[in-house]
């Protein structure tokens, strides 16, 4: 990670820790709160956002949004109101023809009952296949609205925050998986197994990779927890069956065996 022109500007020592603060708590519970910390004492702002949007680009619809964490300045900071299928989200239209990394800045609402519409916003946007990774700033109403200056500022520094926050949604895939019991034994737990296999079907998709249905079934199976004599008992085969099964899709993925399969599921 290259933290170049988006601090070239910032001489304190101060920032420098603050910023090994939030590298060190990438993943972690207070990662948001260490990043509004780093901002406001640059730019004001009294809260933030950290979202990953996936999107259906073809049909020009979000699939998933994804809350990475919150932190306001207040003890108490609401929960974002988000849904799973906002199609009229004014973000979503910049964000679906974006190329490169973007800022969008939007007014504060003078009738909204949420607060976050109530307040100025920046939103930070960077891109990787159909991923968007959004902070968003927020300034009360009552203040001025982010000038130019400040927004170039943001606008440099998200350079280094965006992929920061890249990485901490890695983790946060990777910790799902985890819970999921690919990677430790245990019970299928957290996520519901349709929202997996959309996650699965998308990584199929922007890879260009063609299963065979049996050979989906039996990823799935071992993505959720599953393991070799209960997938074979499910689909009424041998054993020796699933294990072809997966070394066939083993190998059109470019992976070796559950282990890879569950790092190609999150990118890794």
């Amino acid at each position: 990670m290259s933290l170049t022109s988006s601090i070239d500007n910032i001489e304190s020592p101060h920032f420098y820790f603050e910023l090994g603060e939030l590298v060190s708590n990438t993943g972690k519970d207070h990662f948001a709160a260490n990043m509004l910390h780093l901002v406001d004492k640059r730019v004001p702002v009294s809260m933030i956002d950290l979202s990953e949007w996936t999107l259906d680009e073809r049909q020009a619809s979000i699939l998933d949004i994804k809350l990475l964490g919150s932190a306001g300045l207040k003890e108490e900071v609401p929960a974002p109101c988000v849904s799973s299928h906002q199609d009229d989200h004014p973000l979503l239209k910049q964000i679906l023809e974006m190329d490169d990394s973007l800022l969008i800045q939007m007014n504060a609402q003078t009738h909204s009952k949420h607060t976050r519409d109530t307040s100025h916003q920046c939103n930070l946007v960077s891109r990787k296949s159909n991923r968007r990774n959004l902070i968003s700033l927020y300034r009360p109403h009552t203040q001025r609205a982010f000038s130019l200056s400040e927004l170039s500022f943001l606008k440099n520094l998200s350079e280094t925050l965006l992929p920061l926050l890249e990485r901490h949604a890695q983790i946060s895939r990777q910790t799902t998986l985890k819970k999921l019991g690919t990677w430790v034994k245990g019970p299928v737990a957290a996520l519901k197994q349709t929202q997996l296999q959309r996650e699965f079907y998308e990584r199929l998709s922007l890879s260009d990779i063609t299963l065979s249905a049996r050979e989906k079934e039996v990823c799935l199976g071992l993505l959720t927890g599953g393991t070799v004599p209960e997938m074979a008992e499910k689909l009424s085969v041998k054993n020796s069956s699933i294990e072809t099964y997966l070394k066939r899709a083993a190998a059109k993925l470019g992976v070796s065996g559950r282990h890879g399969l569950a790092k190609w599921m999150v990118g890794a």
